[in-house]
């Protein structure tokens, strides 16, 4: 007879926090983190077949940056302290954040709060870049990411959603609307407008490389965005619930919305459309996912199609910049529409000051604070891009040569090709 002596091992859990909500938010975390190289895919299959590499480089580059730069400072200016811009230093090298306990009331631990709220800084740096693809040196984006978080990106996480100054005035953003797509959308067009344009801009055509591309990484963005907002409530609940399904249909609607208005005005519905309409849908519903009626999701859905369409089609011709995958007009002119919408229709029952809720419900204070809060987030925004951008171009070319950019970036940049039997040259 064989006789097994079986010990069972048990662990403790009791030091991390609830275990639902845990596991709830290290998925979301993944799920926020895997939407960088979506939006890889996406710009790549956007761009020109000579700059894949170089604009899916772009977009990852700040898993790296922003992910140590997050452990050295990011999470203490954000979160640290009660200044009115920026935390303090107190959790440098992320130092005091606990693994076992929350000092902010959360059923998760300080770090997994602080992990999630990283992957945001990362997408949010990678969304801008898609503006200047084709034409700059990856040597000053690199540099320029790095103060960008540190003005921008880390003092608006810390005004509007730690205990800075926005966040006091009684602006609300459930996800990042304010803080994610306005930065990163008015610093794009900046950015755009230093740099320049690309040196056959307007004389050739433009056309997306590899559409496929397009719908994987649009695809894989809709999926991470249920991390995006439903994560944001911070636990598994009705909040969380209720933001996934606002979250999807603002983008169905939105994506329904741009097919529509596609062929009404050329006759042709296509593919790029469509992922461009669901991405401008789940930017608007990002500021208000946890706060608007779903009936609500849907409208701001189905509304904001035909202002990111006019941004992109209409505005962007008339005023002649030059930015190269519309950044400006999905991510700035999205998420300041969905910021407006928020304050429009932020139910009573969902508002976080229930004396604080939506236009529509008969209370002008939260739409008069939100255009406030949205024109000092435009204006910090663009005035610190340019002055970053500006001190980084006099010191080092912020461009390419015009040979290296005919040839194509991936080669010059790089000497990296997505193609091997590509020889470049292409319009």
């Amino acid at each position: 007879m064989i006789l097994f002596n079986i010990k069972i091992i048990s662990f403790d859990w009791s030091g991390f926090m609830d275990t639902g909500s845990t596991a709830f938010i290290l998925i979301c975390s993944a799920m926020v983190c895997l939407m960088t190289p979506a939006l890889a895919f996406f710009y790549g299959g956007l761009g020109r077949r000579k700059n894949v590499i170089n604009t899916m480089m772009m977009s990852v580059l700040p898993l790296a940056i922003a992910s140590l730069l997050w452990v050295v400072a990011g999470y203490s200016l954000s979160f640290g302290g009660q200044g009115y811009f920026f935390g303090n230093i107190s959790h440098l090298f992320l130092h005091g954040v606990s693994e076992t306990t929350s000092s902010r009331g959360l059923a998760i631990t300080d770090l997994l709060f602080s992990a999630f709220q990283m992957m945001f800084s990362i997408i949010c740096v990678a969304i801008l870049t898609g503006s200047v693809v084709g034409r700059m040196r990856f040597t000053p984006l690199v540099i320029f990411i790095v103060f960008w978080l540190l003005l921008v990106y880390y003092p608006f996480a810390h005004m509007v959603w730690g205990d800075g100054i926005l966040v006091k005035w009684g602006t609300i953003d459930f996800a990042g609307g304010d803080v994610v797509h306005i930065t990163s959308g008015v610093s794009a067009l900046v950015l755009a407008i230093v740099v320049g344009k690309r040196r056959d801009y307007g004389i050739l055509e433009h056309r997306p490389h590899n559409v496929p591309f397009v719908l994987l990484g649009a695809s894989l963005l809709w999926f991470g965005w249920f991390g995006f907002n439903a994560g944001s409530a911070l636990a598994p609940n009705g909040l969380a619930v209720h933001a996934l399904v606002t979250t999807h249909f603002s983008a169905a609607a939105a994506m329904f919305s741009w097919l529509a208005l596609e062929k009404y005005v050329t006759g042709h519905p296509t593919l790029v459309g469509a992922s461009t309409g669901l991405v401008a849908g789940l930017v608007a519903i990002t500021p208000g996912a946890g706060f608007v009626s779903i009936w609500s999701s849907i409208l701001i859905g189905a509304m904001v199609s035909p202002v990111c369409f006019y941004a992109i089609s209409v505005l962007k011709k008339r005023t002649n910049y030059d930015d190269a995958l519309d950044v400006f007009g999905c991510h700035g002119v999205g998420g300041i529409f969905g910021g407006l919408c928020t304050a429009v229709f932020t139910t009573p029952n969902l508002a976080l000051d229930k004396a604080n809720f939506g236009l529509i419900y008969g209370n002008a204070r939260l739409f008069v604070v939100t255009v406030l809060a949205i024109v000092f987030t435009v204006t910090w925004s663009g005035l610190v891009t340019y002055g970053i951008i500006k001190v980084i171009g006099h010191y080092i070319p912020l461009r390419v040569s015009d040979r290296d950019e005919a040839i194509g970036l991936d080669d010059c940049e790089h000497k990296e090709t997505a193609y091997p039997t590509f020889m470049g040259m292409d319009s």
